[in-house]
């Protein structure tokens, strides 16, 4: 019994710590918000691709081929939904953030969408007609959607702690007069440390850029989330990070939530590239994505227990066993 409460108490300790922590707080928060914006994104894309594709969808039949007609409005809300994840994750991130850290306007948010685009490449090389011609002052889908999740965390957390700290040296701020409105006060206290920030971060991403060759999407994608979606992308890997969650669910802590900030951005950036493939009539890279948790690990509730309730009724002898499952199987059913 020692060594189980020893283990309970650490890992309670360490739960508790974990979810104080400011950058997860902000993080979580920003996926919670996000979720309806998720949820808009599948159903479009699951209509889009199971009703109003030509090939694929029930639009193929010759007497539905109408609704092909109505793909773009899908393709619309998809676009405006998966396709902006990321730009929406950094500004409710720094807003988050900002808040934590005792600012309480919308102006960290923004900020940090600022900073993000100022380390992101604008100009891209296509090849028309055999020829490659320079694009500028366009940004790429993969800097918008998931899979620059992990370089919007960091840039929203760095310069939005930047921007903070510089808020609170009272020499950066310009003081107007007491007959200027509030939110004119505000927006010339802010300007400095804006400027400081921005200059910082946008300073940051040119040097590495000329020191390595390489922007920093590409080191935090290569070093960081592609490694990372690997190791979920297989089975040890899955596993490992439901067994963590049910770890915590045993001492009484919601498990879910303590894997949400490494789950959300692996799973949910393994949509995007899957429904990218499949546009393109390529065969879909990744099988594990958040709707394969939802479906094949937590449905019923967390590790498929509606599986287990199910056993306990069917099996089990003791009596208090089946008063617990028949109790259960209810909310089990609409988890």
């Amino acid at each position: 019994m020692a060594l189980q409460d020893k283990l309970i108490d650490s890992l309670g300790s360490f739960a508790t710590k974990f979810n104080s922590y400011r950058y997860i707080m902000a993080i979580k928060s920003a996926f919670i918000t996000l979720m309806p914006v998720i949820i808009v994104g599948a159903f479009s894309v699951l209509i889009s691709n199971m009703v109003l594709d030509p090939k694929n969808g029930l639009a193929s039949f010759q007497a539905l081929s109408f609704l092909a007609a109505l793909k773009p409005i899908t393709s619309a809300i998809n676009y405006a939904t998966l396709n902006f994840l990321n730009i929406g994750a950094v500004f409710l991130i720094g807003i988050e953030l900002g808040r934590i850290n005792g600012i309480k306007s919308l102006f960290p948010g923004l900020l940090a969408v600022i900073c993000f685009i100022c380390v992101t490449p604008t100009t891209v090389e296509m090849m028309v007609d055999g020829q490659m011609h320079e694009v500028k002052d366009v940004l790429l889908r993969q800097f918008s959607d998931t899979r620059s999740l992990f370089l919007g965390m960091f840039i929203a957390i760095l310069s939005v702690e930047i921007y903070c700290w510089l808020e609170g040296r009272k020499g950066l701020k310009i003081k107007m007069p007491d007959t200027v409105p509030p939110n004119v006060s505000a927006s010339f206290s802010a300007l400095i440390p804006a400027i400081i920030t921005t200059t910082v971060i946008a300073t940051f991403g040119f040097i590495f850029h000329q020191a390595t060759g390489m922007y920093l999407y590409d080191a935090v994608y290569q070093v960081v989330q592609q490694p990372l979606e690997r190791v979920v992308q297989s089975l040890p890997g899955i596993l490992l990070l439901m067994f963590v969650a049910q770890l915590f669910w045993v001492i009484g802590i919601h498990g879910n939530q303590m894997i949400k900030p490494i789950r959300e951005p692996l799973l949910l950036g393994a949509i995007t590239v899957n429904m990218s493939a499949f546009e393109q009539g390529k065969e879909v890279p990744n099988i594990i994505t958040m709707p394969f948790w939802d479906v094949y690990m937590s449905i019923g509730g967390s590790g498929l227990t509606i599986g287990l309730l199910i056993a306990v009724m069917i099996a089990t002898k003791r009596k208090e066993m089946k008063e617990i499952a028949k109790l259960s199987i209810g909310p089990g059913l609409f988890n």
